[in-house]
């Protein structure tokens, strides 16, 4: 993994824009959404960048750029055609501990800016570490039109919420069980409906447990995409063997690893609905299945 994805709080941020052209209005054009202080120096300014700076969404300074102009900022963008600059303005701005991003110039960046879904609390952010922006936009759009606009209004419903949850529900396990039980009910819709499917969660909190069982030498490309959004609620993954990467790429990384449980433990843990996958040999994954025969048993093509 060349960059590590993060979201930072842009609240107070100092960003300088070194460029004024359409690529830094493109830029800007996302960085204004945020509370960021941004502020652009650049000779020659395009249209898109002046109306933002019209309308007070920018600091604009139409100059050249100076070095002295790094003092005090936070984050670094060079938009200009000027590579010498770009390179100048860089490898300083790195030995003052800067955060820095040169338009297509990803050997100069000790950070990138990804294609991002934007409703509102939920945001999608997709890179390729620089090497095909083109496809990130392309799935970007893909993105857009599957996820709905509704989205934004369902996140801010769900935000006002989280205090009532936690009031009427002060255990974990039952919150976890709420929310899974509203989204089942109300999907990714915010209607007239949604308050209605917040109410009738709170009446349906038993949870059911899920074993997955998955023997060692299957191939995990394999298996079948329902398998993935199962492995994604997992609660513990439970194995004495050493667990192939693809496998832990695949299952939620906050779930729970450990060491093959006796039956009586797994048992107990499906009855308390918690979800469960067992990665181990044949022998063992042919006695599971005998045991439980509700088990979900992963192999390539079915479940």
């Amino acid at each position: 993994m060349q960059y590590f994805p993060i979201f930072a709080q842009a609240d107070g941020l100092k960003i300088l824009m070194i460029g004024a052209g359409i690529v830094a209005s493109r830029k800007l054009e996302l960085l204004s959404r945020t509370q960021a202080h941004i502020r652009v120096i650049a000779p020659d300014v395009c249209d898109a960048v002046m109306a933002m700076a019209n309308q007070g969404q920018i600091a604009l300074e139409q100059r050249f750029a100076e070095l002295d102009d790094l003092e005090g900022i936070d984050l670094l963008y060079m938009a200009t055609s000027d590579e010498p600059l770009n390179r100048q303005f860089a490898l300083q701005a790195k030995a003052l501990g800067l955060w820095v991003n040169v338009v297509d110039a990803p050997k100069l960046c000790n950070f990138i800016t990804p294609a991002i879904v934007d409703r509102g609390r939920l945001q999608v952010a997709i890179s390729t570490s620089g090497a095909a922006p083109v496809f990130a936009r392309e799935l970007r759009a893909r993105l857009e039109t599957w996820l709905p606009a509704s989205l934004s209004e369902l996140f801010d419903f769900i935000a006002d919420k989280r205090t009532e949850v936690q009031h009427r529900l002060p255990e974990f396990e039952q919150r976890k069980l709420f929310w899974e039980q509203f989204f089942r009910l109300n999907g990714d819709r915010f209607d007239e409906r949604t308050d209605n499917y917040f109410e009738q969660a709170f009446g349906t909190l038993s949870g059911c447990g899920e074993l997955l069982l998955l023997e060692a030498h299957t191939s995990i490309d394999l298996l079948p995409l329902a398998a993935v959004p199962m492995m994604q609620r997992l609660d513990w993954l439970c194995s004495d063997l050493v667990l192939p990467e693809r496998l832990s790429e695949l299952v939620r990384r906050d779930a729970g690893r450990q060491p093959m449980l006796p039956l009586s433990e797994l048992s107990a843990r499906l009855d308390k609905g918690e979800r469960v996958m067992v990665y181990a040999e044949t022998e063992t994954i042919a006695q599971l299945v005998a045991h439980f025969p509700m088990a979900k048993h992963l192999r390539p093509g079915a479940l």
